[in-house]
């Protein structure tokens, strides 16, 4: 099986070091492994995406040396690579899991939804959405529809008990309860979709082998494999890499310095240099050099050497 990875960004912002440290150990797993490195666009946050950032985005990456094989700019056979350009796409899984009876119209409006999850924790449980609408008769959908109601699509979680289990490259298998998630949804009620359902069909349909992402995207993970189960499809091997954190041992952010490439870049620092520091952030080489050039680092790198541990990024 040939290697197929993807570096996912939002054009809502500049690179920070955060992104292109996920960003690098995405790429040096796919050229360790002779495999393909995808570059693609989740610009569905409309209000927020904007294409000075997509452009800085890519031109930033260039800089790096962080070069892709597929991507908004270059095409590829599972374009477009954009998510505003899949907007189809989407709408057609979403129909499938809703005609396999994996999904449901939800018409529950926002004020019911925290009276479910306030009576939830009056009660002493999580606040959750307590699948009201799975249970909602044809006459029922019928009259919120006619009162201008538009609907949102949830998925339906099974009910069976159990667990999911995440087999993690870095972390090895972590549990989920099944017990423990609601049922999300899947589409906006203006029809756009939400991450779960597009990184999903995104990472489905361009047939990613591997996901390696920062950790933040863990809590997704469980969704994202029932989602490729109710499909009928395997999902692909999961990765989680580590946060960094300042020098404080608080999460990575603007108060501990220059955060973004492109202020780095300003200051004359080389690209190599950024590459190799961040690349020893989490990964230790087995000869534990710490000057290593961009193609000692492709040849030595392993996954199976990433700790599970946070790093610290010190700017001095």
């Amino acid at each position: 099986m040939s290697v197929r990875v993807r570096f996912a960004p939002s054009p809502t912002g500049y690179l920070h070091i955060g992104n292109v440290h996920t960003a690098l150990f995405s790429w040096l797993f796919a050229r360790h492994n002779g495999g393909r490195f995808v570059l693609r666009i989740e610009d569905t946050d409309v209000d927020r995406s904007e294409a000075r950032y997509e452009a800085a985005i890519l031109d930033e990456l260039r800089w790096l040396g962080l070069d892709w094989d597929e991507g908004v700019d270059k095409g590829g056979p599972y374009g477009p690579y954009r998510q505003s350009e899949r907007l189809e796409l989407y709408a057609q899984y979403a129909q499938r899991l809703l005609d396999t009876g994996h999904a449901y119209w939800c018409y529950c409006t926002r004020e019911e939804i925290e009276a479910q999850r306030d009576a939830a924790l009056r009660a002493g449980r999580a606040p959750r959405y307590n699948g009201h609408c799975r249970r909602l008769s044809e006459a029922e959908r019928r009259r919120r529809e006619q009162a201008g109601i538009k609907p949102v699509l949830r998925f339906r979680v099974p009910d069976t008990g159990g667990d999911i289990v995440v087999e993690d490259l870095i972390r090895g298998p972590i549990r989920f309860s099944l017990a423990d998630l609601d049922d999300f949804v899947l589409v906006r009620s203006n029809g756009v979709p939400l991450y779960n359902l597009a990184v999903t069909v995104d990472d489905l349909t361009m047939r990613i082998t591997h996901i390696i992402r920062a950790e933040e995207h863990l809590s997704n993970t469980p969704r994202q494999i029932l989602i490729y189960q109710a499909l009928g499809e395997a999902p692909p091997v999961f990765a989680h890499v580590s946060m960094l954190l300042g020098p404080d041992r608080t999460k990575l952010s603007k108060r501990h310095g220059a955060a973004s490439i492109s202020e780095f870049r300003g200051q004359g620092y080389l690209p190599e240099a950024i590459l190799n520091y961040l690349a020893l952030l989490g990964w230790t080489p087995p000869g534990g050099q710490e000057i290593l050039s961009v193609p000692e680092i492709i040849r030595q790198f392993d996954l199976g050497r990433v700790s599970h541990s946070p790093a610290v990024f010190d700017v001095n």
